[in-house]
């Protein structure tokens, strides 16, 4: 797994938001790890308000959107803390929570944030990456896909059984990573379904990404598995 972080260009960036953008785009260039606009990203920025008051805003990939091509503008604000409190619920519904996720949000004309919306805001990092990386649902996906996942990273995640992208998938996240992550924690694989990268910089989270892929990779690797086959779109970059 390649690392395509280059700091000069890292360095252009004007802000945080540019930074996510940067970084979104690096993970939306490789279709290994994210394919037909899967993935999500966030970064969470402390913004003063109209009237002055200053907020935490979570910005989300919002629907619709690519990672490989977004923009600023694809990034859906919406206000931090009440996405925490909805996390610590016990239940809440899909029409409750579409309309929770909008009336948060502190730009009219946002795209809508994504259903992983309240999962990002209960992870305590500032920048969060969530890609449905090849190498890793290849080994989630097997029968002793668990035993295998914990094998290859030991403590550096925490593991969560599948449940469908929600919010009962980030009530459970909010919950086990309270009880299970610790100082050595750098991502999170959601069996089935992908995994979480996390830290306070967006180079850190990247990379944190880039190693537990890679890590994914070396394990297949080392067990015989056959190389992973390149998606149309990446045979046509390799001849032209």
């Amino acid at each position: 797994m390649l690392n395509l972080w280059k700091e000069q260009e890292a360095k252009a960036c004007k802000n945080e938001l540019e930074l996510r953008v940067y970084s979104s785009r690096l993970l939306g260039r490789d279709p290994s790890l994210v394919l037909h606009g899967g993935g999500n990203t966030s970064v969470k920025i402390t913004e003063k308000n109209a009237v002055g008051e200053e907020e935490e805003i979570l910005y989300i990939k919002g629907s619709g959107w690519d990672l490989e091509t977004i923009e600023t503008e694809g990034f859906a604000p919406v206000r931090l803390q009440p996405m925490i409190a909805l996390a610590a619920l016990d239940a809440l519904t899909d029409p409750q929570m579409v309309n929770e996720l909008k009336t948060q949000l502190t730009r009219a004309n946002a795209p809508a944030p994504s259903v992983e919306t309240i999962l990002h805001a209960a992870l305590p990092f500032r920048y969060v990456d969530h890609t449905h990386a090849d190498a890793v649902v290849t080994i989630t996906n097997t029968a002793d896909g668990r035993r295998r996942i914990e094998e290859i990273y030991g403590d550096q995640v925490v593991v969560v059984p599948y449940v469908m992208p929600g919010f009962d998938l980030a009530r459970d996240v909010a919950r086990l990573f309270a009880e299970q992550a610790g100082p050595q924690t750098i991502g999170m694989v959601l069996m089935n379904h992908g995994v979480f990268s996390f830290a306070d910089s967006a180079r850190e989270s990247y990379e944190r990404m880039i190693h537990l892929v890679d890590m994914a990779e070396s394990y297949l690797a080392a067990h015989n598995a056959w190389e992973l086959a390149l998606s149309a779109r990446a045979i046509m970059r390799l001849i032209g």
